[in-house]
């Protein structure tokens, strides 16, 4: 499994320098770079297995960015961008057997996200262009606190510790960026769906399923440092 993934991974590079040496000439080189804040919401609950009914957590996201924009094509705005986010996560359980139990878990992270970043729009001066942002996400996982009343019988999850600290997964999303005199404004919306689990997931292990999931709402900030 992992030489696979390694020879898609190499595929995908040669690909990728073999397109880009055939799209030379039609690329114009940018070199912009803007640093800046970013802030939101995330509502967020976790992909089990056996499965638990659950709604949203709701939880804080902010964080630094920095995006570097290297090139127009045609019409597209191509660059990268990479952020560190102080992240809140986890999942609330619904419980309807009558007993007025509640549990829920929120679970602290920070995150480091690296985004192909596209936008389509106006390139120079005020106005507003819509962005794209996809790529990989890894995550740390800082602690959590449980909140519960719990007067019926104990489930596995509850009072259980994160036995893999360490989160990684997909993210993407778009939103609108506002150019002005003063900086870059960005609303944009995200989804992140978790590939590693944050339980064991052995054979001996009750889950066999524990990742995260999230859609987050979030504003960024961003002025230039070159243009």
């Amino acid at each position: 499994m992992i030489k696979r993934i390694y020879t898609v991974i190499l595929l995908t590079l040669i690909c990728w320098f073999n397109t880009t040496t055939i799209k030379a000439q039609l690329q114009e080189q940018k070199h912009n770079f803007s640093i800046g804040i970013n802030g939101g919401v995330n509502l967020s609950n976790v992909d089990f297995s056996p499965r638990i009914k659950q709604g949203y957590l709701i939880g804080p996201q902010v964080g630094f960015t920095a995006r570097y924009i290297s090139e127009k094509y045609f019409s597209m705005i191509c660059g990268v961008q990479a952020e560190v986010n102080y992240s809140q996560r986890g999942w609330k359980e619904v419980i309807e057997d009558g007993s007025g139990d509640s549990y829920q878990r929120a679970m602290n992270y920070v995150e480091i996200p690296f985004m192909a970043h596209l936008a389509f729009g106006k390139e120079y001066g005020n106005g507003a262009r819509f962005v794209l942002n996809l790529g990989p996400q890894i995550g740390f996982h800082l602690g959590d606190k449980e909140t519960h009343a719990i007067t019926s019988i104990q489930k596995e999850q509850y009072g259980k510790a994160v036995e893999n600290g360490f989160d990684y997964g997909i993210i993407g999303g778009g939103g609108l960026e506002i150019r002005t005199g003063i900086g870059h404004f960005l609303l944009e919306g995200r989804y992140y769906f978790g590939l590693s689990d944050f339980f064991n997931t052995t054979k001996k292990d009750y889950f066999s399923r524990s990742a995260h999931t999230y859609i987050c709402g979030k504003i960024t900030y961003l002025f230039d440092i070159t243009k």
